[in-house]
């Protein structure tokens, strides 16, 4: 978190609320980082409203530039300019389709999530983020490279999350259910399987002081008890992240992200490895 230089605020001007700016705003404020402000429009013209933002920004201290783009769809545009700008965080508020339009089509936001070389926070909440939990969900059952470095990371940005919101940092990791015909006999026992996942969870307690009362090891699938937890914990956010394979589309974000997405009552920051951003990065230049 400490090393996000520019942020790029998606501002929606029919939601004037700015959930998404209050957020960056209090990142920014912490960070220091430039504020890129953006609305994805290519008919109205809003830079009177841009530029009246823009100086209340400046007045309160805030380094700060806007913008008007358009380039084919909400999801392309948000990630040209992210590019272009070289912004290390995308802030935007998710707005939820309707269950029909759902079934029709993939949303912008989960387009974004999958297409984004970069770490995206999704505003759902008007939650105050001051005092609160925040919950960092690993799967600690993947235990190569690229997990534990996006483990690390997660854990990380969850660490400095509750830093500059003065919260609690929680940590769910959740495990299978046991299975009598399991090979290994650790997973013929549900004592045995949390026994080793707490085990796996050692080495990230001891660096970032994580007590075993602010670790859940959990049973059950993670796109069903990530968000029971978040919801119990009440968290203001959730820092989720997903090992992206490549295929014949491209990128594919895994769809406990995209289920978790929906599920949550918090916000919730998705992060990718940066083998995978790399790929993403590639991608973009290549259109």
């Amino acid at each position: 978190m400490q090393a996000i230089r520019s942020i790029l605020v998606v501002m929606e001007p029919q939601h004037p609320e700015g959930l998404a700016l209050k957020r960056a705003r209090l990142i920014a404020g912490v960070t220091q980082s430039h504020l890129h402000l953006l609305v994805c429009d290519k008919k109205g013209d809003h830079s009177a409203w841009l530029n009246d933002l823009s100086s209340g920004l400046a007045q309160e201290g805030f380094s700060v530039s806007t913008q008007q783009s358009w380039h084919d769809n909400l999801h392309q545009t948000i990630i040209t300019v992210q590019q272009a700008e070289g912004c290390n965080l995308v802030v935007k508020q998710h707005l939820p389709d309707n269950p029909l339009k759902k079934a029709l089509l993939t949303p912008e936001d989960w387009k974004l999530l999958r297409y984004c070389p970069g770490p995206v926070l999704m505003v759902k909440t008007d939650r105050p983020w001051t005092g609160g939990s925040i919950l960092a969900a690993v799967d600690v059952g993947n235990a190569d490279g690229e997990h534990r470095t996006l483990h690390a990371g997660i854990i990380s940005h969850g660490y400095d999350i509750a830093g500059l919101a003065k919260g609690t940092l929680h940590v769910i990791t959740a495990h299978p259910t046991p299975m009598l015909s399991a090979v290994d006999p650790t997973f013929q026992l549900k004592e045995t399987i949390e026994a080793r996942y707490r085990e796996q969870c050692r080495s990230f307690q001891a660096e970032y002081d994580i007590s075993d009362e602010r670790l859940h090891v959990v049973e059950g699938p993670a796109d069903v008890v990530i968000p029971q937890m978040a919801h119990r914990l009440g968290a203001a956010v959730t820092v989720i992240g997903t090992v992206a394979r490549t295929g014949l589309s491209g990128a594919l974000i895994g769809n406990t992200a995209e289920v978790v997405l929906d599920a949550l009552e918090s916000d919730v920051l998705v992060l990718k490895p940066d083998e995978v951003i790399a790929h993403l990065e590639e991608l973009v230049a290549q259109r």
